[in-house]
């Protein structure tokens, strides 16, 4: 395949398995995933996983929600490792544009993942904000925009476009909802798509004989209703 696999999480062991499977081509956390890891200190963990990661890009998230104190964490962020994205949002909690404070900080040569994209207007705010001469990565929430019952491919077709002004900014899948949303970020062109671990080993089915798998789905329902010792 073209696109290129992002593995999408916070659990270090997750990440190092992923970063050594042969199969990934980065790796992206956010807030919300390091909290549901049960993490507590960002700084630390971020440096753990730095030590450990060196060849594939890593893209970590920014806080703040005023835009003087999400640029002094970008910065801060930024210096942590020369694969290092720092993931922007694209407005902060009051719908305020994060896009003066991303024109700023590309145009200094700061790699930036902005996230949390979910319209084509936003998408083209971000590139025209994006520097033509620093690499980027447009996080479009295809996933969740699936979850409101539209389909993202038309839409992800039209952001591969506009992304193409900036030859440098490369467009995300985030937030896929099953296998087939790779094959499907595939086939459209997109650039990158994230992919978490339970998702990742679900490739190892591509081409797998249907009839095969019916059976094995038999078995499964069989076996388990065996080991529960159920009866009528």
């Amino acid at each position: 395949m073209r696109v290129k696999i992002y593995a999408d999480g916070a659990k270090l062991e997750d990440m190092l398995a992923a970063s050594k499977s042969g199969t990934i081509s980065g790796l992206t956390t956010n807030p919300t995933l390091m909290r549901q890891a049960g993490l507590t200190d960002y700084v630390a963990f971020a440096k753990s996983v730095l030590a450990q990661i060196t060849e594939f890009p890593i893209s970590f998230e920014v806080f703040a929600d005023d835009f003087p104190t999400m640029e002094k964490q970008a910065r801060e962020i930024a210096t942590w490792g020369k694969n290092v994205y720092v993931k922007i949002p694209v407005t902060n909690t009051k719908r305020e544009s994060a896009a003066p404070l991303i024109a700023k900080l590309a145009k200094e040569g700061v790699k930036l993942n902005v996230t949390a994209i979910l319209t084509l207007e936003q998408v083209k705010e971000v590139v025209n904000a994006l520097d033509a001469n620093t690499p980027a990565v447009v996080s479009v929430f295809a996933g969740r925009i699936a979850d409101t019952g539209q389909d993202p491919v038309p839409l992800m077709k039209e952001a591969l476009k506009i992304c193409a002004a900036k030859p440098k900014a490369e467009l995300l899948w985030a937030s896929p909802r099953e296998v087939l949303n790779i094959y499907q970020a595939d086939e459209i062109g997109c650039h990158i798509i994230t992919v978490t671990p339970d998702l990742i080993k679900k490739l190892a089915l591509k081409d797998k004989d249907l009839a095969q798998y019916s059976l094995e789905t038999v078995e499964m329902f069989y076996r388990d209703a065996t080991a529960a010792g159920f009866s009528i």
